[in-house]
């Protein structure tokens, strides 16, 4: 089932009507599909079944207690990359054994942090990086097992500012430097070499990045165990596209396809750093209009949600979908296509209250006529949408709502003018 529907013109989230959490909770709001962020958690275990994958949720993607807490109750690996992200998962319930430290800036006080909590792996991202963990590891008479992150320097075809992969990239290591850092790691007693980590960006639509960087991985990992590490782990990262529009991402089972073959080659275990794809189809983001106005050709739909709530479209030029929360009668509910002319709509610049020309949600996007005070919903907001929001302009960030088939709670409360003030000095 999909987790937004419209029912006789109103939007549901599960069995719970939008306009019902937008009267009770206010907006900007973000809504999440519990069943959702389960049924991919479950999809991505059934994909990758042959090699009994570690599926850890990427936090930073959305970093919600009340989201870690249900994939943590429901076996749920976590990547983190942070100090911060450790802590929510560990709030959450989070098994330390089953999480990944990532991250290319990992402090001495972080690496202390992991290695107390016990945590499956780091990522080693560099030289300095490596000798930094065996140092603080060999302080605290603790062997740190590690993961050589790998840069196999294919192109992922997505967003310059998401793509991690290529060799150029401020992330991992290309592969000469990474087999360099491997036979220096042989010297080091305070470090343990289980696993070799790659991720080659984000929003990956299609399989053959994936095909090709899962080849050169295959000779890498057999390069490391000759030299005599005892490589366990295969983490291929995560990075799957969703549908933003349509249906431009290829499934979790065509991923897989293109993943597997090489992991039971080498007879690793599986991990895989999934974000986007468990949050982003699984939330919205609703809005009210507050205004409607036209310069020259131009016609602004000013609504309350801003680019401090979703900086997506700001920051990436990234497509949204948008339509009402209430479907106008005699349009479809949704459309089939986003992008349309449809009879009935009128070209509009979905923009928020922010001082900024960048703040738009969307961009000449064809929409029914809305009045002060309609609901809209943006949708694919799950992902990279709350963690990303800020303050600007002194705007408190917007509540979260968790949505289990008729049940709904709040899981994060919308901000006062009071918390934006709390921690300066000076009062």
């Amino acid at each position: 089932m999909e987790p937004f529907q419209y029912r006789d013109r109103q939007l549901y989230c599960e069995d719970v009507p939008v306009a019902e959490l937008a009267a009770r909770f206010g907006t900007p709001l973000y809504v999440y599909s519990q069943s959702a962020i389960l049924e991919t958690l479950n999809s991505l275990r059934s994909a990758f079944a042959d090699v009994d994958p570690l599926v850890c949720y990427s936090v930073k993607a959305n970093s919600n207690l009340g989201i870690l807490k249900v994939m943590a109750e429901h076996g749920s690996g976590f990547d983190v990359v942070s100090g911060g992200e450790l802590h929510r998962v560990k709030l959450a319930g989070g098994d330390p054994e089953r999480i990944v430290f990532a991250g290319v800036g990992k402090t001495d006080d972080e690496i202390v942090a992991g290695l107390e909590a016990g945590v499956l792996m780091f990522n080693v991202e560099s030289e300095g990086e490596l000798e930094a963990i065996a140092r603080v590891a060999a302080a605290m008479n603790r062997v740190a097992p590690i993961a050589l992150r790998v840069n196999p320097d294919v192109d992922p075809r997505t967003h310059r500012y998401t793509s991690t992969g290529k060799k150029e990239s401020k992330f991992g290591m290309d592969i000469e430097r990474s087999l360099r850092v491997a036979e220096a790691a042989l010297t080091m007693s305070s470090v343990r070499m289980i696993g070799m980590h790659m991720h080659i960006g984000s929003q990956i639509t299609t399989t053959e990045p994936y095909a090709g960087a899962v080849a050169k991985g295959v000779e890498v990992i057999g390069r490391l165990r000759r030299m005599g590490h005892p490589i366990e782990w295969y983490n291929m990262g995560g990075g799957f596209g969703i549908a933003y529009k349509k249906s431009e991402a290829r499934s979790i089972a065509e991923f897989a396809a293109a993943i597997l073959p090489g992991v039971k080659a080498v007879g690793c275990r599986l991990a895989i750093e999934p974000g986007r794809v468990i949050a982003g189809n699984a939330g919205i983001l609703v809005s009210r209009v507050l205004y409607t106005k036209q310069s020259g050709d131009k016609r602004f739909l000013i609504q309350d949600a801003a680019m401090n709530d979703l900086i997506r479209p700001a920051l990436y030029e990234s497509f949204h979908r948008i339509w009402p929360v209430v479907a106008t009668p005699g349009l479809p509910a949704p459309p089939d296509d986003f992008e349309a002319a449809i009879p009935g709509t009128e070209p509009w610049d979905v923009v928020g209250p922010v001082c900024e020309s960048g703040d738009f949600l969307a961009k000449d996007r064809f929409l029914p006529q809305l009045d002060r005070g309609d609901l809209i919903a943006i949708f694919s907001a799950g992902a990279y949408g709350m963690v990303m929001a800020s303050n600007y302009n002194t705007r408190p960030r917007a509540a979260e709502v968790l949505v289990a088939l008729r049940q709904s709670r709040l899981v994060r409360r919308r901000e006062t003018y009071e918390d934006l003030v709390s921690q300066e000095i000076g009062m």
